[in-house]
């Protein structure tokens, strides 16, 4: 007996520590929206790679400036020679004379230096479009940035929404479990219907459905969140709800319009790939023209027993063009005047594109404020119904079912209008990213 009770203290302390792991484990955090996005922006591995692309980028402008520098090559050999050569020296006379030296090896090194000055603007052109392409790959961030931004502040919103709908439905289960013991109270007293109990206790259970719904529906979004932000999964969040602010002061549509095709990182991005592409003809068509570099070199050799050169040092110019250039450069010329082109039209395209979004944006803004005033009323209104209905059902003026719905539209009034709250920030900031000014909000 003795034995059974260590093993059932074991078994529940067991327990316990188990517990107080969970526990521990399950953090419980306030966090405000502004802490959201900050979290969400550091830890986005989304950003995470767009910041290996503009290091990549920012190297491949150094490469391009490097080009610039002049080339230096170092080379030596050291060969052996298994088979006597015959080697002819050449008198000023001009007549041969045969050679009995003895040469079995031969070491040679050599040292060349060629400084590009001219190569028909290529250089130029190849670093220009190296530091475009560096400034379109941070507006690239910058705008999945924004995205990022919106992101998070649309999970916030779905967490705070989930959390509302939870407390709202816990609010009205503790009223429907009050009215199932009011009316279980009057039922035994023989002044209620079985009926009208079963009804309220029916209602009763599908608000606890419900509940549970919205619970897991609120785990969800939690560990959606906790992911999106770099947390421990377990973390349980609670949004700050007085992040959530409706903003009413808001800018005319028109300078929606003007602030998106100036500030918009894509459009900004778009103009630096059209400047790239010009180049791109400038940089094609350099292959007209030739590429001259002054060279510079040093020859030392050792023939053991024959022959040592040393102090060859030459300087000179060189000189190279490729004539099939003549032929060959037009097509290419042809294939990035058709590139210029392209983004010519994707840049008119995309700029329709900004307007149309920039007023689809600005009207779900305003019919989410429509929407926050019709359901402030409705919320008043719904009380209102109830109050009545409720009077009259005391008064036996309305049945159990027009009690119980007009609990329900209480109910439903209160949650449409949190949704509606959350749907509105949403909406706003969806207009800043549009407008290509969320980040700077």
């Amino acid at each position: 007996m003795k034995h059974k009770l260590k093993q059932s203290a074991g078994f529940f302390a067991i327990i316990f520590l188990l517990s107080m792991q969970i526990a521990q484990a399950q953090e419980t955090r306030r966090i405000t929206l502004n802490e959201a996005i900050d979290l969400g922006v550091l830890n986005s591995h989304l950003l995470k790679n767009n910041q290996g692309k503009i290091d990549e980028a920012i190297a491949a402008t150094k490469e391009a400036n490097d080009r610039k520098l002049p080339d230096v090559n170092v080379s030596a050999s050291y060969l052996y020679l298994p088979i006597k050569p015959t080697i002819h020296l050449k008198s000023d006379s001009g007549s041969n004379g045969g050679s009995n030296t003895n040469v079995s090896q031969a070491m040679y090194g050599m040292a060349n230096v060629s400084y590009p000055i001219y190569a028909g603007g290529k250089l130029k052109y190849a670093i220009e479009s190296a530091k475009f392409l560096e400034e379109a790959a941070k507006l690239d961030a910058a705008d999945n940035k924004e995205a990022v931004i919106l992101n998070t502040i649309n999970a916030f919103s779905n967490l705070y929404k989930s959390a509302a709908v939870v407390n709202l439905v816990k609010e009205n289960l503790e009223q429907s479990n009050q009215r199932v013991k009011d009316f279980a109270n009057l039922e035994k007293n023989g002044l209620l219907a079985r009926n009208d109990l079963l009804k309220v206790e029916l209602q009763s259970s599908n608000i606890e459905l419900t509940l549970l719904d919205a619970e897991n529906n609120l785990k969800i979004a939690g560990v959606n969140m906790a992911l999106m932000l770099g947390l421990p999964e377990q973390t349980i969040l609670i949004p700050d709800s007085a992040s959530l602010q409706v903003i009413n002061n808001v800018k005319t549509l028109e300078e929606y319009e003007q602030l998106a095709l100036m500030e918009r990182n894509d459009l900004n991005a778009l103009v630096l790939r059209k400047k790239v592409a010009g180049l791109g003809i400038k940089n094609v068509k350099a292959d007209y023209y030739p590429s001259v570099a002054l060279t510079a070199g040093y020859i030392a050799a050792d023939l053991p027993g024959f022959l040592t050169i040393t102090n060859a040092v030459n300087v000179g110019v060189g000189v190279k063009y490729s004539l099939s250039s003549l032929w060959k450069t037009k097509s290419r010329v042809t294939q990035a005047e058709a590139m210029v082109r392209q983004l010519d039209a994707s840049q008119l395209m995309l700029n329709d594109q900004v307007r149309l979004q920039i007023n689809q944006d600005y009207q779900n803004y305003l019919l989410s404020q429509k929407k926050i005033q019709v359901y402030q009323k409705a919320v008043e209104q719904a009380a209102e119904n109830y109050r009545i209905t409720k009077n009259k059902y005391d008064n036996a003026l309305a049945t159990t079912t027009d009690l119980l719905d007009a609990d329900v539209a209480q109910l439903q009034s209160r949650l449409n209008l949190t949704n509606a709250g959350a749907d509105a920030v949403v909406a706003y900031n969806k207009l800043l990213q549009t407008a290509g000014i969320l980040n700077n909000n």
